[in-house]
């Protein structure tokens, strides 16, 4: 499938692609490895699939590289196991999240219970690739939360001959640094790291360096991913210092095994769905420009999470600063004439989320008084004088560019309306305020 596109979500409405790890490739390409939301009951599924681009622009959506069923060990009773999550030590949070459970009585304990222990479909959780003397390395983990590596030729798979690796958890990782040497970070709520040897396989278990950064000095939650810039190494995880793992941040160190000292957040997904919950992302750079790569969830749960990126700043000092979700994505802001759709909203507030459509792919939906859309940003050379708004339902919208009112719009049934409004044309965010709603959909909105 090959498809141009700079608007977040940057692939099509049907493909869910979170935990994206991004890197440029020998080829000069770049390629995004991450999990697949296929299911409406679970994170990911049975398979990966890869994403390419050589311009940011255009880009490709590679048929399967692996599957679930392919793990030859998950069936196997006598397979190595390793252990994975302790729960019998819970950090803050997890003894938080069990106190809740309890305080939510029996039946929701014994859910939770339930669900560590039942069997459950060969799911494939994040994974991370790659290259080495021609060959990628594509390390995965899934749901036993056993870890492995497969092997291909091309960036893109299909990898093969899966070998499980001595180690147990979620979310592996993998870093070559300037001399050679490779690096592998796995981990939930306790973080790992440990040296590859020569084969990109096998490690000396007695090497493994725990708690590289730990949760409660570097809010670290899950989803390790680890870059070198200048002569310092970037830690980048999903952060919990806001409460919940919606951010992803960083610590830095002098050495890929630390120790890392914690610097702060690069983006935070709360907000793009009423059930936003977690992130899982990476940086990289591209033809000089570092962006970061994230996930933000939709249709009203904690799946169906869609691949976005933002342009980030590595300042001199070595800090990156917070960046906030847009719509533009890579490109640029919105201009005039242009369709921005109502699934590409980026900030929410209130009931409504972004859902499914028969006719328009996707839609924003379950809007109610008093909920907002935000579309980050548009741009005009001159004042903006009029929008056009396509809705179904009824319901009043106000128009605020910036901090400006701009007008508002009446919506009754199926339409499309158009209304003259007033605010210049500087970089802002649109936002829209929804008064009155009764069954109200958002379509699209266009500026002129």
């Amino acid at each position: 499938m090959i498809f141009s596109n700079q608007r977040n979500p940057i692939l099509p409405l049907d493909i869910h692609i979170p935990d994206s790890e991004a890197h440029v490739m020998s080829d000069g390409k770049l390629y995004i490895y991450g999990s697949f939301d296929d299911r409406e009951d679970v994170y990911c599924s049975d398979q990966y699939r890869v994403v390419s681009t050589a311009d940011m622009k255009n880009w490709q959506v590679h048929p399967v590289s692996f599957r679930g069923q392919d793990v030859p060990w998950q069936e196997d009773p006598d397979a190595p196991h390793y252990p994975g999550l302790d729960w019998s030590h819970p950090t803050p949070f997890i003894q938080k999240m069990l106190d809740q459970l309890t305080a939510d009585g029996d039946d929701m304990k014994a859910r939770f219970e339930e669900n560590l222990n039942a069997k459950k479909p060969p799911l494939l959780f994040a994974p991370d690739c790659i290259e080495k003397d021609g060959r990628y390395y594509l390390y995965f983990c899934v749901v036993d939360e056993s870890e492995g590596v497969a092997v291909s030729d091309r960036p893109e798979g299909p990898f093969t001959d899966p070998v499980q690796l001595p180690c147990g958890g979620i979310d592996p990782a993998v870093f070559i640094d300037e001399d050679g040497q490779a690096y592998y970070y796995w981990g939930q709520i306790f973080s790992h790291g440990v040296r590859l040897q020569e084969d990109m396989i096998s490690f000396d278990q007695d090497g493994i360096v725990d708690d590289l950064v730990t949760e409660e000095q570097h809010y670290f939650h899950e989803g390790s991913s680890m870059r070198k810039i200048g002569d310092t190494y970037y830690y980048v995880y999903a952060d919990m210092e806001r409460g919940k793992p919606t951010s992803l941040g960083y610590s830095t160190g002098k050495s890929p095994l630390g120790p890392f000292t914690y610097q702060g957040i690069i983006i935070d997904n709360d907000g793009c769905d009423p059930q936003s919950w977690n992130n899982h992302g990476s940086i990289e750079c591209v033809n000089g420009q570092w962006y970061v790569f994230y996930h933000r969830c939709s249709r009203g749960t904690q799946q169906h999470r869609r691949l976005c990126i933002e342009k980030i700043r590595v300042l001199e000092d070595g800090s990156i600063p917070e960046v906030k979700m847009t719509s533009q994505g890579v490109g640029e802001p919105f201009g005039p004439g242009e369709t921005i759709y109502g699934y590409q909203a980026c900030q929410l507030t209130g009931q409504c989320f972004i859902d499914v459509d028969e006719e328009y792919g996707e839609v924003l939906r379950s809007i109610t008084p008093g909920d907002t859309a935000v579309f980050r940003y548009i741009r005009s050379n001159s004042p903006w004088s009029g929008c056009c708004i396509k809705a179904r339902g009824k319901g009043k919208i106000r128009i605020f560019i910036g901090a400006e009112f701009a007008g508002e719009v009446i919506v009754n049934g199926s339409d499309e309306v158009s209304v003259p409004i007033q605010a210049s044309g500087e970089e802002a965010e649109l936002k829209l305020v929804f008064e009155e709603a009764s069954e109200l959909e958002l379509l699209s909105v266009t500026l002129f």
